[in-house]
């Protein structure tokens, strides 16, 4: 029983502690971006062209996500090379591996804890009838 809540709490406290090291990005309009362009209140941005995004540092240490119209990131990156902010620009290989396993990581993290946990609790389950079954047998004889 102590090992099986032991395990439990393992695998509870496991999307915690990832959770902590992921960074969320903040949805904002592209007039937002702009003004924050022009006031330099951002530190650095990573271009993906395959999903036509923004990933903006700011100088607070939050992040936002800004996304351009179609055909529009080499003005994007000329206004961020104007006011001299570093930028990574993925290419179509690399923007569309992300794209692709992006979101699909923290899904496939929630079925494993999932998958954990129902394993857990049938190890539980098999282990108590055990038990009885055990000490049944030991009363009729």
């Amino acid at each position: 029983m102590l090992a099986a809540s032991l395990a439990c709490a393992s695998l509870l406290a496991g999307p915690f502690a990832a959770g902590a090291a992921t960074i969320v990005y903040a949805p904002e309009s592209l007039s937002v971006y702009e003004q924050q362009l022009n006031s330099g209140k951002i530190r650095a941005v990573t271009i993906n062209k395959h999903l036509r995004s923004l990933r903006v540092t700011l100088d607070d240490g939050s992040y936002v996500l800004a996304r351009y119209k179609p055909k529009e990131e080499k003005k994007a990156a000329a206004a961020l090379e104007a006011k001299h902010v570093p930028v990574v620009v993925l290419t179509s290989s690399e923007a569309s591996k992300e794209a692709k396993t992006g979101p699909k990581k923290a899904h496939k993290h929630k079925i494993r804890y999932i998958a954990g946990g129902v394993l857990i609790v049938v190890i539980i389950i098999v282990a108590a009838v055990l038990l009885i079954r055990r000490r049944r047998y030991r009363e009729d004889y």
